[in-house]
């Protein structure tokens, strides 16, 4: 079922997400060469409940194959799509790309966001690609329009990434959020042959390209959690909860 949003809650879910913006854009500031992974999760964290909500991956999704999201960030180094686990070894060096995805949880409603940098200098099949995946997400987040149906994001994002060489990955994607940090509907980066429902007005959904420079085929780490892409070419990941509104999309992570 797709829960529409109040006005008063897309408010709160507006301040959760501004400061899921914040967190991002400030730590695109202390990503250098040298850094490690949990230096950058362990600032996160810290922000996050300076500004009074909580990380909302920490401990999230244990099940019995697998244990709690033990980390504020995902941090997915490279060939690493999404769900990587900060880690001291994990250092960043000149040339990498980096994805960092964050949630929190503020008054009882989650923000979600996601944002790839490079690493100093990079080569120009990353610089295209993450420049493609974001410009992927611009459009796709251009089709949350009350009345259009949930595959013209999926295609839009579809179209993009495939005139420029690159593929999706099919395996995972976007989702509603609200109280819950998944909900309602599951958003294709790529159209499956189905419209998906109309949407409607106080809707929000979070909307996230995840594309590779090589194959769409991932697969998942023994720690349950990193999603690689399967013949180690790169990855990106960008990421934005938007509500749909009577004037069109309302981008929430955005200061």
């Amino acid at each position: 079922m797709i829960i529409l949003k109040t006005d008063r809650e897309i408010g709160i879910m507006r301040e959760a997400n501004r400061i899921i913006a914040v967190v991002l854009n400030e730590i695109g500031e202390r990503i250098r060469p040298g850094i490690s992974t949990t230096e950058l999760d362990h600032w996160a964290e810290e922000r996050i409940v300076r500004m009074r909500a909580q990380p909302a991956f920490k401990g999230y999704g244990g099940t019995s194959q697998r244990s709690p999201f033990p980390a504020t960030l995902c941090t997915s180094l490279n060939s690493e799509v999404v769900h990587g686990i900060p880690s001291p070894q994990q250092v960043l060096r000149e040339g990498d790309i980096i994805s960092i995805d964050v949630g929190v949880l503020y008054e009882g409603f989650y923000g979600d966001g996601a944002y790839s940098y490079p690493v100093g200098a990079v080569s120009d099949t990353a610089k295209k690609l993450l420049a493609t995946c974001q410009h992927a997400l611009a459009l796709g987040v251009e089709q949350a329009l009350a009345g259009n149906r949930l595959s013209a994001i999926s295609l839009a994002v579809e179209q993009t990434v495939r005139a420029e060489g690159f593929e999706i990955v099919r395996d995972l994607s976007g989702h509603g959020i609200g109280r819950n940090l998944h909900e309602e509907p599951q958003i294709l980066n790529f159209f499956d042959g189905r419209k998906g429902p109309k949407l409607k007005t106080n809707m929000t959904l979070a909307i996230e390209p995840m594309i590779t420079a090589g194959g769409w085929q991932v697969r998942t780490r023994d720690d349950g959690w990193t999603v690689v892409t399967a013949d180690g070419s790169l990855a990106a990941h960008f990421e934005h909860t938007v509500a749909v509104s009577d004037n069109g999309p309302e981008i929430l992570t955005r200061v």
